[in-house]
């Protein structure tokens, strides 16, 4: 039986896209790296910032990464007001749902906290939540199990009664290694075939369609 629902964040509840897109090709133009197209870019979201440079600059260094995570966090904070991401379709209605038939509801997101949080509070679902871990929160990030873990041991919860719900091939895997149902949304970063490939126990089209499988 459900009892609670682990959310990804970009993708999944806020559409970030653009922003991550327009953030990381700004940092790449202007640390003069080989520029990324917009599909590569997206490819790395569900990751951490420095997981994300390494893998698109396989040959990187890690202080190199460090600089560009620096450097990205800087554009970030400084046009803070021009990124406020919109709620996918029905998520707000979807949340406030759930929330009301008594579902616990966290957020387990590769974002570092502060701007998770400071995301959900401009997007107004921030009260919805009762646990929210960023990538500042674990040492081992999607898609290891630890934030899901995390989760599960601070709220007392077992395995058997939590569904995470993500737009990524990491958000399944994550899922899967703690032992925990999977959701897949086909609306954000990945393809269905992707997510199908992936694993994930559901793959649905609309966040809505949440309410019938938990």
């Amino acid at each position: 039986m459900t009892k609670v629902i682990i959310f990804d964040f970009d993708g999944t509840l806020g559409d970030t896209r653009q922003n991550i897109v327009i953030t990381l090709q700004r940092t790449m133009r202007d640390l003069n790296l080989e520029l990324r197209d917009e599909a590569t870019c997206a490819a790395t979201i569900g990751l951490t910032l420095r997981d994300s440079f390494l893998s698109m600059y396989p040959d990187m260094s890690g202080e190199d990464a460090d600089r560009c995570v620096e450097y990205y966090r800087k554009i970030f904070y400084d046009s803070i007001e021009e990124l406020t991401p919109r709620p996918f379709e029905n998520v707000v209605s979807t949340l406030d749902r759930l929330y009301a038939e008594g579902f616990v509801l966290t957020v387990a997101s590769s974002r570092s906290l502060p701007s998770l949080k400071l995301f959900m509070r401009d997007m107004s679902i921030i009260d919805y939540f009762s646990y929210i871990v960023g990538s500042d929160n674990v040492t081992k990030h999607k898609p290891d199990a630890e934030p899901v873990l995390v989760t599960l041991e601070a709220l007392g919860f077992k395995p058997s009664e939590a569904i995470v719900v993500g737009d990524m091939p990491v958000d399944v895997a994550m899922g899967r290694a703690a032992g925990v149902r999977t959701v897949a949304v086909s609306y954000g970063n990945a393809s269905r075939e992707e997510l199908v490939a992936s694993g994930a126990d559901y793959v649905i089209d609309n966040i809505a369609e949440l309410l019938s499988l938990v």
